[in-house]
């Protein structure tokens, strides 16, 4: 767990220096008067593998997944009653009219 925290923290780096990189990149364009197309190809290898870390991190850093089990009092479900005739639904298209005279303009 400690290794994706330093990989996770690694990859974060990554992007702010590829960030940082592609802002130096834009001001030096500034000043030679060039236009901005794409950032180079370096920054973008840099950012491909900055993302890549982070999400490795970001897979491995929580934990394994632990199973259900369903037994467990945590997982009880609601049942429902027998008699469904008189269940009462209180939602919010009691506040609506009931009929809407709108037209549409042709």
């Amino acid at each position: 767990m400690a290794l994706a925290i330093i990989v996770g923290v690694l990859g974060s780096l990554i992007l702010f220096h590829a960030a940082y990189s592609t802002i130096q990149y834009k001001s030096l364009l500034k000043i030679t008067e060039e236009e901005f197309s794409s950032p180079p190809f370096n920054v973008v290898i840099e950012l491909f593998v900055g993302l890549l870390l982070c999400f490795w991190a970001a897979l491995t850093a929580p934990g394994k997944f632990l199973s259900i089990h369903p037994q467990s009092e945590e997982n009880r479900i609601v049942s429902l009653p027998a008699n469904l005739d008189f269940m009462i639904f209180n939602h919010r298209r009691k506040v609506f009219p009931l009929e809407t005279d709108l037209k549409l303009k042709h």
